[in-house]
């Protein structure tokens, strides 16, 4: 069975739903990046260089990456050489495969790490105006209507409104959350948070933290505490570190989960606004150049369009067209 007609298998035993929103979420990425796609290759009837180089342009611009693009490029170089295509026509299956085949390979385990028993720890990191409150309850209602206990700590002390903010995101879900005054220990809040979900019987502990990049070492030692209080209080906690980056920033996201790399270890990516860019390609570039696996991605305003990351249905929407119009040609020799 060829890779494409694996990929279409797997969508169609998915919900309708999961791949509406992904298409949907990634529609301004779709309709810029194929509209290029499609007009190189009506431009262009044999594969050459100058050909390969428009291509690395538009992939450049869709922010997959220089690395992951010149990776990509030169494998398709090989690959067409390999097969002797010479026409760009026969080269649209095999872009679609590529992209697969790279996301797959770099991806990581995307699924959430959950402590088989007792309470799970998520800690989230990423600076002011990405969307981590957001973000973070929205988790909380995903987790509720999965039959789980939740209670959020509010441990952003330093940004006006982000403790008040993180309450009104608990009243939305319907969970707790602890708190302390503005500009108390962060460290302290994850503490009294964590004694708190032993008296309530609490199954996931959403941890919210300061969006401050200006001192990565600064960031360092307050993140290195509260990890010191939650790996005392619970061994083998955090569960996850999760990075929210803002994907209408392209490669400034980039250059975020970078730092807090260093300074943090993250375990986990989780890509909000989607929707609200064009250059989508993001998350190749940061699962194939960074290895940190893309767990959920933001595909819109509401409550359940926060959606864990699936590399079928990514690669499916974004190249929707082509796979289409492959379907069609297939059924057309048949």
């Amino acid at each position: 069975m060829s890779l494409f007609k694996k990929l279409k298998e797997k969508i169609s035993h998915q919900t309708e739903s999961v791949t509406a929103k992904f298409k949907e979420g990634l529609s301004k990425t779709r309709d810029s990046f194929a509209e290029k796609i499609n007009d190189l290759l009506s431009r262009y009837r044999k594969v050459d260089e100058e050909f390969f180089e428009e291509l690395e342009e538009i992939l450049i611009q869709a922010d997959v990456g220089v690395q992951t693009v010149m990776e990509l490029v030169d494998e398709l170089k090989l690959e067409a050489k390999r097969q002797k295509l010479e026409d760009s026509e026969s080269l649209k299956p095999l872009i679609t495969e590529k992209f697969v085949e790279l996301l797959h390979s770099t991806a990581g385990n995307q699924q959430l790490n959950m402590a088989s028993d007792g309470l799970t720890v998520i800690l989230f990191v990423g600076v002011n105006g990405v969307g981590k409150t957001t973000t973070i309850g929205k988790m909380a209602h995903m987790f509720k209507n999965q039959g789980k206990k939740v209670m959020l700590a509010a441990g952003d002390t330093f940004r006006a409104g982000a403790i008040e903010q993180l309450e009104i995101w608990g009243e939305r879900a319907g969970v707790d959350v602890t708190k302390h005054q503005a500009g108390s220990d962060p460290a302290a809040v994850i503490y009294d948070a964590i004694q708190a979900t032993r008296k309530r019987d609490i199954d996931v502990l959403l941890c919210d933290t300061a969006g401050r990049l200006q001192n990565k070492v600064n960031l360092m030692q307050e993140l290195n505490k509260i990890y010191r209080v939650i790996q005392r209080e619970i061994p083998g906690a955090p569960h996850e570190t999760l990075l929210v980056l803002d994907a209408t920033t392209g490669q400034n996201a980039f250059s975020q989960a970078k730092t807090f790399n260093e300074a943090t270890g993250i375990t986990g990516i989780v890509l909000t606004k989607l929707d609200g860019t064009a250059k989508g390609g993001i998350v190749i570039a940061i699962s194939n150049e960074l290895g940190i696996p893309v767990k959920f991605v933001g595909l819109g305003e509401k409550l359940d369009d926060l959606q864990p990351f699936d590399a079928e249905q990514y690669v499916y929407a974004l190249f929707s067209e082509l796979f289409e119009e492959r379907e069609n040609q297939q059924q057309s020799e048949q």
